[in-house]
């Protein structure tokens, strides 16, 4: 959009939100800023959170999670093959004025395939995509999967015609294009100005075909990286909300007057990964010859020597749960069998170490992020400290997660730390993306190149597995192998902390998405 289109998006925005009782401008903060505004160039939760108040998909998530229309009003299964029919919302725009159809629906599918595309994998049980009329598409499946529909609720849906206008007809994921810093959406707010690292401005879209059920007319978002800077903004009102709260602020921001504290359980493990597929170490002293994280006892070393309910105590204040899986207990496909996860236990620790080989234990690179999740550097201090006592020196390096990532990829570590929140609230998404041998579209997240052959095997069964006890046989049998192998080591599901300024209504979904089309402000 030009300028003075963006200008006159504000007017006509402002003017449209006239009606609302006490309509507002909204600040709010987190930690980490969205790194890309292109919705298929980074499958990553911060900017998945914020773009969904911009793009939409054919379905979405509503305050209960439940799936619900969103560009297609209903969709089927297909009566003579696999997949499903969607049928499209009519009437339905993107913020430039153009019409939304079903070769835009087409369009995102062959930008979401295309190489440069970081959410490829959702799209594995993907053969074809057919426009049958302008309000219809049929996505044809190589098997039964009964939960596609829920694996592409965060599939957003690009106009075909400003992508090429705006040379941005690929994903933008090692490279800058329009897309990056532009978007051009159907969603409930319009982007007016984007200034990496320091604020992002939308407004609402004055044709958006839903209702609003807020009353904001400008959406100020501010990134602030640290805890007692973002602290003393909500305190001092330059922002109404903070989206990540550090858990040792939580009673100090409880006992100040004008805050409300909003609080739960996020959907998403943090855990251990190894480079499982590495020959050598990357960090280390060279005292030791090839990978002993390729040894299964060595895993379980770390399993038993890190303290999870110390870490819980002493830095999440007691708000996190223990993990034994790659996804939260309670979820579907939650396996009841494996639920135990390895007792904190030095002194089998230690043997398991001197069964290895390594009875002194041996140095290594332990990558970890200081700006993704909650105390993420703070944990992953005291998890040194705990391998230290069984002679595991962990060579630390906390950095960024603008830089994480490509550091993952590059293999530049030997053990790191991940956080995972299923898409899909179910197991099946975990295992696709952490546990699969990697491959163009499986495994996309399996930066340690973990393989077993049998649950390449079993994923595909999974996904076309209609009947739930046999499903869940299945699923309870991977993570057996996944305890068993020590693919990964869950630790626990993060808290989720929010805090807002008295008068601001939000709604605070397990998967920490935050959706301003649900803020309403009273000052």
């Amino acid at each position: 959009m030009t300028r003075l289109g963006l200008i006159a998006g504000v007017l006509l925005a402002t003017s449209a939100m006239a009606g609302i009782a006490n309509a507002e401008t909204f600040r709010w903060s987190a930690t980490t800023d969205p790194s890309t505004m292109d919705p298929h160039a980074a499958n990553l939760a911060p900017v998945t959170s914020f773009l969904n108040n911009i793009y939409e998909g054919l379905v979405r998530r509503g305050k209960d999670m439940a799936l619900e229309p969103s560009l297609a009003t209903s969709w089927e299964p297909l009566e003579d093959e696999d997949g499903w029919r969607f049928h499209l919302r009519e009437g339905v725009t993107f913020h430039d004025g153009s019409t939304f159809n079903a070769d835009d629906v087409l369009f995102s599918y062959e930008r979401g395939i295309s190489e440069q595309s970081d959410v490829r994998s959702w799209f594995a049980p993907v053969s074809e995509v057919r426009v049958v009329d302008d309000l219809t598409v049929e996505i044809v499946l190589n098997a039964p999967n009964p939960i596609f529909p829920d694996s592409i609720a965060n599939w957003m849906i690009m106009d075909r015609d400003w992508a090429q206008a705006n040379g941005s007809i690929a994903p933008a994921r090692d490279q800058q294009t329009a897309a990056t810093l532009e978007t051009n959406g159907t969603g409930p707010f319009m982007l007016v100005d984007r200034e990496p690292g320091v604020q992002t401005t939308l407004v609402p879209n004055p044709d958006w075909w839903d209702t609003p059920e807020h009353n904001i007319t400008q959406a100020i978002f501010n990134p602030i990286t640290t805890a007692a800077t973002a602290i003393a903004a909500l305190v001092s009102n330059e922002v109404d909300m903070l989206a990540s709260v550090p858990v040792q602020d939580v009673e100090r921001l409880r006992a100040s007057e004008g805050i409300t504290i909003f609080e739960g359980i996020e959907a998403r493990v943090i855990m251990l990964g190894f480079g499982h597929d590495k020959d050598m170490l990357y960090g280390g002293d060279g005292s030791v010859q090839g990978n002993p994280f390729q040894d299964v006892l060595v895993r379980r070393a770390v399993a038993h020597a890190v303290n999870v309910e110390a870490i819980d105590q002493i830095l999440m204040n007691g708000l996190a749960k223990p993990a034994s899986q790659l996804q939260p207990a309670g979820l579907s496909g939650y396996s009841q069998q494996h639920s135990d996860r390895p007792e904190y236990d030095l002194e089998r620790a230690a043997q398991l170490l001197t069964e290895a080989g390594h009875p002194d234990g041996f140095s290594f690179n332990f990558k970890c992020t200081n700006d993704r999740y909650l105390n993420d550097s703070e944990v992953c201090q005291a998890i040194v400290a705990m391998l230290a006592q069984i002679g595991l020196e962990a060579q630390l390096e906390a950095i960024p997660v603008a830089n994480y990532w490509t550091e993952l990829r590059e293999g530049n570590y030997d053990m790191y730390l991940l956080g995972w929140s299923p898409g899909t609230f179910d197991a099946e998404h975990p295992i696709r993306f952490l546990a699969h041998t990697p491959t163009d579209t499986l495994g996309t997240w399996n930066y340690g190149g973990y393989s077993n052959a049998r649950i390449d095997e079993l994923l595909p069964m999974v996904q076309s597995e209609l009947d739930p006890e046999l499903r869940q046989s299945m699923l309870d049998e991977i993570a057996g192998i996944l305890q068993e192998e020590v693919a990964y080591v869950p630790l626990y599901e993060e808290p989720l902390v929010w805090a807002a300024r008295d008068g601001i209504s939000v709604v605070q979904r397990p998967d920490n998405f935050f959706m301003l089309r649900w803020v309403t402000v009273d000052r």
